[in-house]
């Protein structure tokens, strides 16, 4: 059985992804202890809320150091993977600069913000992190920032203008969406982290 452990960034939705995961059968830890963090064979980044306040909570819990080092396959969901990133224009935060790309605000096409409910991803063919979903499946959105589409893209979706919905880089792989909440084709990402992503 894999040690999945959900770092404790400190923000709300860490109680929904752990129990995501125990429906799906896995045996999950929320913790901020660096030794459990550095042992465990899948990690999990969530958060909701801004980047300020993450990017705080992180450097109070001396986690940012251990997060940059880490070597094993890492999941970052929302904020989580805003964070991946070099900056964020929510409070004009340097992030966590796993990779390419900044966060900002979704530019003003006359929809509503926050962008939320279900929306299209369309994902980079043969990617073991969608095996077995349909192109094109909904999943579910909560969030007014996002990374625009850039070398480390793995799938968009729209509101008004095309945003990464999923990005990747090296052992770091992000989804903008709330795979907790988006119902069968969520649960099987997960399970794909999990079971296919090495």
């Amino acid at each position: 059985m894999q040690n999945i452990t959900i770092i404790d960034t400190g923000c709300a939705n860490l109680s929904s992804v752990k129990f995501a995961f125990d429906r799906l059968g896995y045996r999950t830890e929320i913790t901020r202890d660096i030794r459990k963090i550095q042992s465990a064979d899948k990690l999990l980044l969530p958060g909701v809320g801004t980047a300020m306040a993450a990017m705080r909570n992180l450097a109070e819990r001396n986690l940012i150091d251990c997060i940059r080092s880490a070597t094993q396959p890492m999941l970052g969901i929302c904020l989580g993977m805003q964070l991946m990133t070099e900056f964020s224009t929510e409070g004009n935060v340097a992030t966590l600069g796993l990779m390419n790309g900044q966060t900002d605000l979704i530019p003003d096409s006359g929809l509503p913000l926050p962008h939320m409910g279900w929306n299209k991803v369309h994902y980079m063919p043969d990617h073991p992190l969608f095996t077995g979903i349909k192109q094109d499946s909904h999943f579910y959105f909560v969030h007014s920032y996002a990374v625009q589409p850039n070398q480390n893209t793995l799938a968009t979706s729209h509101y008004g203008v095309d945003f990464s919905a999923s990005i990747a880089n090296k052992n770091f792989y992000g989804v903008q969406f709330h795979p907790e909440r988006s119902g069968k084709n969520g649960a099987l990402l997960l399970r794909n982290f999990v079971e296919k992503v090495k």
